[in-house]
């Protein structure tokens, strides 16, 4: 870490890196305890994925308002436009948080943190940032999410390219204009389906290398009135409906019927799918089906097959038919994260949009003028990269976090992913991490997750203080009770027969395995708030000598 000097070195009670939800929510809390706080943040605004996303279409799954802080001082006097909304109005809303909050001294912008050491005679972290800084803080807490490291695929010839390549995770600030430009798109998960939303109207050509079919289910999106949502606040819908994401699987404010898919008739089973799919869209279909679609195949197929039919009836290519909503799914529905889509079957059903199945014709190499593939070259001008992330673990793991114990939490992880509860690692003491590793993290509602975790890490530094303690860690016990609990609950799901970024399978080499916690918000919620009783039993605990 280079030299720490102690007298000049500046401290801070807590340290927060990343500007996004979860900072923003543990800023407001920390604070009001009398905590010195800040945040660091690498980018140049506030918003977190919502400063880097702002490539073509880019939305939020989750509809209002649970997708906002869950605090009436905020939404009392902000109002968002749309049933989901999108990249900009998220950043309006983080200007929102700013100016209402007056969070300006407690914000730096580009500041990219690169490692931390802790300090056992003080028990304290020293943090030290790619600028050559170094700032000395009690508790820190990386807020940098589960999508914090890119993934580019090894295509040969990529830098041979001599059109213009651009990446969705780090789209220009300024936009591009794609209008009557010939493009080519590698990648259909979330950001590949909003892309091509957006930009298959509009360009001259677009040709689609998909690995696997995005199972997309509508968004069923509208404006909203402003006039009805200020009646919803005023009559407690907003509130009750923060209430209700406590009380289910994936925190949003719905959930699985106490159901099974073959206890309904043939007919009142089409009458349900309809009424989620169709009418209500969203991921109802997803998380608001009968309990039993993501744990038994043969019901898993019954919810495949009508959605599979409802695409049908929007592609009129047979070839694009197949492509997209094979008679024989690559994995069981639901197992990947589905995009939620305004008009993307229509859009893939376009003369001028071309899908290439690159497990049949894989990309032989990127030329100076195009891509290859056995079906021979095919000219852009452009080239866009919609190929995701390192998710979940890759965020944390980038960074030179050292243990007390040695290494860094990519040696941590170099054989099994392991954590304690999804928010903290023995051998990091007073280190906390939201919205990552083996949480709820990509099975829920990102703010619903990230302020069930932040009121848990509330509770834990407020008894520390309380309680005089400096110096809190979480046991290799709990560690290995939540490593054996996280595989008990993916193992009786579907999940791991699908080949995806919930288990690392979308990078080559990745050891895979379950990232996220497969067992539903409430009994997570349970179980960090459970491990402070009985005199802390999931953590050690120690107090600086005098």
């Amino acid at each position: 870490m280079g030299s720490m000097g102690d007298d000049d070195m500046p401290y801070v009670d807590v340290l927060l890196v990343g500007a996004g939800f979860a900072s923003f929510t543990l800023l407001n809390r920390l604070r009001k305890m009398g905590l010195g706080v800040k945040i660091f943040e690498k980018g140049a605004a506030s918003g977190g994925i919502w400063y880097w996303n702002c490539y073509p279409g880019a939305r939020v799954d989750s509809d209002t308002p649970i997708y906002q802080l869950f605090d009436k001082e905020l939404y009392e006097d902000f109002t968002f436009k749309e049933r989901y909304s999108g990249g900009k109005e998220l950043r309006r809303y983080f200007k929102h948080i700013e100016k209402k909050w007056n969070v300006e001294e407690h914000m730096e912008f580009n500041k990219h943190v690169d490692g931390a050491v802790f300090d056992e005679k003080k028990h304290q972290w020293v943090v030290e940032c790619s600028d050559g800084t170094y700032t000395a803080c009690r508790w820190f807490i990386p807020c940098i999410g589960f999508a914090a490291r890119r993934y580019t695929p090894p295509v040969p010839g990529l830098s041979e390219f001599k059109g213009d390549t651009y990446h969705t995770a780090v789209w220009p600030q300024h936009g591009i204009n794609l209008r009557g430009k010939r493009v080519a798109q590698i990648g259909t998960g979330a950001s590949g389906i909003q892309v091509i939303q957006e930009i298959g109207p509009i360009v001259k050509n677009l040709t689609i290398y998909q690995r696997t079919p995005n199972f997309c289910l509508p968004m069923n999106q509208r404006q909203l009135d402003p006039k009805e949502e200020e009646q919803k606040k005023a009559n407690g819908d907003y509130e009750k409906a923060f209430n209700e994401t406590r009380k289910t699987f994936s925190g949003f404010t719905y959930d699985f019927i106490e159901k099974n898919t073959f206890d309904d008739s043939p007919e009142d089973r089409e009458k349900f799918y309809h009424k989620l799919l169709i009418e209500q869209g969203g991921f109802h279909y997803w998380l608001n089906t009968y309990k039993d679609m993501l744990f038994d195949q043969k019901a898993n197929d019954e919810a495949y097959k009508f959605w599979r039919n409802s695409v049908l009836k929007r592609v009129k290519n047979k070839e694009k038919q197949e492509l997209l909503a094979p008679e024989v799914p690559p994995h069981p529905w639901g197992t990947k994260r589905p995009s939620l889509e305004q008009r993307i079957y229509e859009v893939f059903d376009q003369d001028n949009v071309e899908i290439i199945d690159v497990n049949e014709k894989p990309i032989i190499a990127v030329e100076a003028n195009g891509l290859r593939t056995k079906k021979g070259l095919v000219e852009v001008d452009t080239l866009i990269l919609a190929t995701g992330f390192d998710s979940v673990t890759g965020s944390l793991a980038q960074l030179a976090i050292q243990s007390t114990n040695g290494g860094t939490i990519a040696d941590h992880w170099k054989d099994r992913l392991q954590t304690s509860m999804g928010i903290a690692i023995p051998g990091y003491p007073n280190m906390f991490f939201l919205y990552g590793p083996q949480a709820p993290t990509a099975f829920s509602n990102g703010p619903s997750c990230t302020q069930f975790q932040a009121e848990f890490v509330e509770a834990a530094i407020k008894k520390c203080i309380d309680d005089g303690i400096t110096r809190f860690e979480a046991t290799k016990e709990a560690e290995d009770d939540w490593c054996k609990r996280m595989n008990e609950k993916w193992d009786v799901t579907l999940f791991p027969k699908a080949k995806s970024w919930y288990s690392g399978a979308n990078i080559p080499g990745k050891r895979v395995e379950p990232l996220n916690w497969a067992g539903g918000m409430v009994e997570y919620t349970t179980s960090l708030h459970g491990s402070l009783e009985n005199n802390y039993q999931g953590w050690h605990t120690d107090k600086l000598k005098a």
